[in-house]
């Protein structure tokens, strides 16, 4: 990810916009980052439901926390280290088998200063997307699915979503030099694992 993109003054500009309690303003950031994080989510709890879900509550978290929010790192950072924390509790929570109430994506959030209807299915994939080359997905997925917590993060958030070791570092609030010690790991496992389901 380049400095431009690092520091997006589109982001800062609707940031200090909801800052000052525009909502519209936090409105046009779920709507640019809303599918990306899904991806993130999707990738860590492999289920559809618990990604939208989690996305949904990262979102208002973040719009809680905006108040907090310092440019140290991108918004995009930022809002990607609330959506892995939230993957990693949801995976804890399936772990222990808890039951959970289920929220509606077309539920609408109350603020002080209106609601926010967060629409997050409208950019999730396609049903039609989704069956795209489904089986080498599963394969791929499957193999991610059974990498402990702390080596699927990094893979994803490096490999798969393309942030920078320094970013990861930051979100997951470890040393760079262990994230590429457990990116190596991670990336050994999966080419194990893929020569196994692929037969070679």
């Amino acid at each position: 990810m380049s400095e431009k993109e690092k520091f997006s003054p589109d982001d800062d500009e609707l940031v200090c916009r909801c800052k000052n309690g525009d909502l519209d303003a936090f409105e046009a950031l779920v709507i640019k980052h809303q599918k990306k994080m899904f991806n993130i989510a999707f990738r860590m709890v492999n289920n559809y439901e618990d990604a939208c879900e989690i996305v949904q509550d990262a979102f208002f978290s973040a719009y809680k926390g905006i108040q907090s929010f310092e440019k140290r790192s991108s918004f995009s950072t930022w809002l990607c280290s609330i959506v892995m924390n939230a993957s990693r509790n949801r995976l804890q929570q399936i772990k222990s088998a808890a039951q959970h109430e289920q929220f509606s994506l077309d539920d609408h959030v109350s603020t002080e200063n209106g609601s926010i209807r967060f629409e997050l299915a409208s950019d999730c994939p396609s049903a039609e997307e989704q069956l795209e080359t489904k089986e080498m997905q599963e394969r791929v997925q499957g193999c991610i699915e059974r990498l402990e917590t702390e080596f699927k993060e990094v893979l994803i958030l490096r490999d798969i979503q393309g942030f920078s070791y320094e970013e990861i570092s930051d979100m997951l609030s470890i040393a760079q030099g262990t994230v590429k010690s457990r990116l190596y790991r991670a990336r050994e496992y999966m080419k194990t694992c893929l020569l196994k389901v692929l037969g070679k």
